[in-house]
């Protein structure tokens, strides 16, 4: 059937004229499609920014498979994780809802809510074989009121290992577990629903692996983020992380051969993203630029409209489940799952269009509670925002509260590294101050960023009276659309997601315990991150 004309479960677009005799052939081959449902590849990287791939002309991380994927399919500009860490994203991607919508699954190491149904699930039930390897939803506890568990990325496979490069990198082999699940169907036409759940480039790192097994150089990054220091040991840090970026999509590229070897790659769509953004100061759990906005490329040969092309429209993680929702020839509203704010993706793949394709996708919500703990009675640091246009808008809700995590337990929304502890070793340095204060210190009530002229965010425009109207338009719409959405933050009952406990038992009620002595597992950060007496600017 030409490409002027795409009948879709029940769904017609056509970009040309429609003759009757094409309308009948169309709506005739419903039968035939329906059984011919897309396979999807999902893979979502740990810890990765926008632009980290070589795709998006980063030339000291090469990612083939990533930009395969994007030469043969769509890449993406401005995609958003609306809560940058680890369980909150994923629990977005996989419910379409936004974070303040999943009740304690708004936080960091939660226990999932069985109430909420995600799409995997769904797809099982309407026929796919369903798995995942590597990390799925996680950290938390999902499990059935019987105690049963849930994976809610799918049945895990992870059987299968090998010897990683280095000793910080996980030994799955996840291409080899993605081609024994594609072997255990048991009918090789069943389509498939794959989440790859790569580990890397999540901490830690194995110090110099970039630069000694990599081959990499430090003068291949051209520019660091200019609220960090400009020194050998944080470019060297980068490297390390561009290394597990590109041992992520080697396995990638591992299964789009297969796939393509065995002659389901044309039909099967696959989404190639990251979780939030990577795991360096000011940028992992925060809501900044380079902590939300994230890498996105979908290919499927046998769907998408004019591959190649470069999209500009905003893309929030709570489009994807209605995406495979729709392509699975399924109702929304007849999945049992909760009312979705995500709209489907096809308007895009189904449109011959570059730039911006949809004018309604303009804007994304933000927003974030409890991540890592280390404040007294394990508070979180929730703030709200929306990143429209060239501009991001930010209301922290307790600017009194640190927010990265107190400086006495070690400051744990922020992961240990070379960089982090650079900044903090030298932050009584004459003219290093300010690098702490960009990284760790306290923030205003409001921040306002012209994301386009200044992606580090660190010139705040919201006290400026030349960008007032634009300040209080964005606040204005953002207020409005958590209404909508029913946020308990902005209804007045933002105290629930205060008392949602920490699942994880050793490090609940971080705070009270270490500083009535007792002995913390802390090993995502660095002994030396801790701070013994508070510095006289910190006091202040």
């Amino acid at each position: 059937m030409s490409l002027k004309y795409r009948c879709y479960f029940g769904r017609f677009v056509s970009t040309g004229v429609l003759s009757l005799s094409i309308f009948f052939l169309c709506f005739s081959l419903l039968k035939a499609q329906a059984q011919d449902r897309p396979n999807i590849l999902f893979a979502i990287s740990d810890d990765q920014s926008f632009p980290h791939a070589s795709a998006y002309g980063t030339d000291w991380v090469q990612t083939p498979a990533f930009d395969r994927v994007a030469d043969q399919g769509i890449l993406f500009t401005r995609a958003y994780v609306p809560n940058p860490k680890c369980a909150p994203s994923r629990s977005i991607i996989l419910t379409g809802r936004n974070s303040w919508q999943l009740e304690e699954a708004a936080n960091h190491w939660p226990d999932f809510p069985e109430k909420f149904k995600v799409f995997t699930e769904v797809l099982e039930e309407e026929g796919y074989f369903v798995g995942s390897t590597g990390k799925g939803w996680a950290p938390g506890i999902a499990q059935t009121t019987d105690g049963s568990p849930r994976h809610l990325a799918g049945t895990p496979y992870n059987e299968m290992t090998m010897q990683p490069p280095t000793s910080a990198i996980n030994s799955n082999d996840y291409a080899a577990n993605f081609e024994f699940f594609l072997e255990s169907r048991e009918n090789k036409d069943q389509p498939f629903s794959f989440w790859y759940g790569g580990h890397e480039p999540h901490r830690r790192y194995v110090y110099s692996s970039g630069v000694q097994i990599g081959g990499k150089e430090i003068n291949q990054i051209k520019e660091i983020p200019s609220f960090w220091p400009d020194t050998d040991s944080i470019r060297v840090d980068m490297l390390d992380y561009a290394m597990e970026i590109e041992y992520f999509d080697e396995h990638l590229g591992r299964m789009l051969a297969h796939l393509e070897e065995i002659g389901e790659l044309d039909n099967t769509v696959v989404v190639v993203t990251a979780d939030n953004g990577m795991p360096f100061p000011r940028i992992k759990g925060q809501l900044y630029e380079q902590s939300a906005h994230l890498p996105l490329a979908i290919m499927w040969p046998n769907g998408i409209e004019s591959p190649g092309r470069v999209v500009d429209d905003f893309v929030s993680f709570a489009d994807f489940a209605p995406t495979f929702i729709e392509l699975a020839g399924l109702e929304w509203k007849d999945t049992g799952m909760h009312p979705t704010v995500g709209k489907s993706l096809t308007d895009i793949l189904f449109s011959d269009r570059e730039g911006q394709v949809n004018e309604e996708r303009d804007h994304v919500i933000l927003g974030k509670e409890r991540h890592d703990v280390g404040r007294p009675y394990d508070w979180g640091y929730p703030v709200r925002g929306i990143v429209k246009g060239d501009f991001l808008y930010l209301r922290n809700f307790e600017e009194d509260r640190w927010p990265v995590g107190n400086p006495e337990t070690g400051y744990l929304n922020t992961d240990g590294s070379p960089t982090k502890s650079f900044i903090l070793d030298h932050r009584t340095t004459a003219g290093m101050y300010h690098y702490w204060q960009w990284n760790f210190g306290k923030r205003p009530f409001e921040e306002l960023y012209n994301i386009s002229e200044d992606p580090n965010c660190l010139h705040n425009l919201a006290d400026d009276p030349a960008y007032s109207d634009q300040k209080n338009h964005l606040a204005e719409e953002l207020y409005r659309k958590l209404k909508e959405q029913n946020d308990p933050r902005v209804m007045g009952r933002g105290y629930i997601f205060e008392v949602f406990p920490y699942m994880d038992s050793g490090t609940q009620n971080f705070y009270q315990r270490f500083m009535n002595g007792e002995e913390m597992n802390t090993g995502w950060v660095n002994d030396s991150d801790f701070e013994t007496e508070p510095l006289p600017e910190q006091s202040q």
